[in-house]
Order: C-alpha cells, then structure tokens, then sequence
C-alpha cells in the first residue's frame, strides 16, 4: 500500500505539470530508480539525489521537467498508454502497485539506480579535510580513553577505529569509481558544479 501511495503521490505532482518533482523519499536506491523510471516516461529527466531522513536513511530524488521535443511524445504515449496509472490503473515500466520494474525496464531502472547511487555517494566520500578531521578524532579518541584506561587498550581502541575509517574511505572510492565506469560506459557525460562531480546525459 505504501508504495502506491509513493506512485501516486508524484503521479499526481506531474499531472500538475510541475518543472520539478520530488520523489518521496526512499528506503533503497533500487525504490528510488524505479519511480524516476516513471516519471522519465512522463516527459522528466533526472537531476540529483541526496540523502535525508533519520541518520541519512533515505533517498530523496530530484526531476525535472525535459526540454526536448521527444520528452513530450513520450509524455503523451505514456498518456495515452496508461489512462488509469495514480488510480490504481498500470504504470509504465513497472509491475502494478509495486516498485517492481518489468522486465523491458530493468536496465533503465538500473541505469537510474547508479546515477542515484552516485550521487547520495558523495556524501560519504570523503576528501582531504575531511579524512584529517575524522583521524584527528580518533587521536582525540585515545586521548579521552588514556584517562581510564591502559596505554596499550587506549592505542589499539583508536588505532581500530581509523583502520576501520582508511577501510570505509576506501571501500567508498573503489564503488564509486566502480559505478563511474558503468555510467561513462552507458554514454553518460562527467561533469564538475557546486555539489561536486557529477554525471549527465549528453543533450542534458
């Protein structure tokens, strides 16, 4: 039932003919490609994802309206195609009530779930300051656990918690990368803005 209503809550903010259209938050990129899936049939493109929610456990996506002439042929096929998609008629690209793509839309959805999956990455990729600020926690770590407790515990405590640090940062970049060469592969363009490196669809 949830995920009906997600469907039809942003069916209904396209049908308002909106420029942009937030997609419910999400507990999985996988829910968050599939209703971007949607809502590119309706004539909308991809913009960004980040994350939000309690500690950052969901995935907010961002669309906006596609200039281009073909975004409205699709808009109007998808129409056409789906007269009854919001009111518990089909929705393209996916089983009906669920975010569950079909099979003609798997690779789609996949591709949208790397472009998501990128992005609400960065938030965990970690540059320069940040990889000193979180050491110089840990030194402040030991520190604090000197107080009341042995010199050897103190050490292997903090030294722990940035070995497992140096592993998550580097864990982080290795599947980034990962998805960039996928992204890059697929006839994406990488691109540079204010919210770092990011990746568009050539005519985007």
């Amino acid at each position: 039932m949830s995920e009906e209503r997600h469907i039809a809550g942003m069916l209904q903010q396209i049908a308002r003919q909106q420029d942009i259209v937030e997609i419910a938050p999400q507990g999985t990129t996988a829910k968050a490609a599939a209703l971007a899936h949607v809502a590119e049939q309706y004539g909308y493109t991809y913009g960004l994802a980040y994350r939000t929610g309690f500690k950052n456990s969901l995935v907010q996506v961002r669309m906006y309206r596609d200039p281009q002439p073909e975004a409205r042929v699709r808009e109007a096929a998808t129409i056409t195609a789906h007269p009854q998609a919001g009111s518990g008629g089909t929705v393209p690209g996916l089983e009906q009530g669920r975010l569950k793509p079909l099979p003609e839309a798997v690779g789609a959805v996949a591709v949208l779930k790397d472009l998501i999956s990128f992005d609400v990455m960065a938030l965990y990729v970690a540059d320069r300051g940040q990889k000193v600020k979180c050491y110089l926690a840990c030194v402040v770590l030991t520190v604090l656990l000197l107080i009341d407790r042995p010199l050897v515990e103190a050490v292997a405590s903090g030294g722990a918690v940035a070995l497992l640090l140096t592993v998550a940062f580097k864990v982080g970049a290795v599947r980034r990368r990962t998805i960039a060469q996928r992204l890059t592969a697929a006839g994406f363009l990488v691109v540079r803005d204010e919210q770092g490196q990011r990746f568009l669809r050539p005519r985007q």
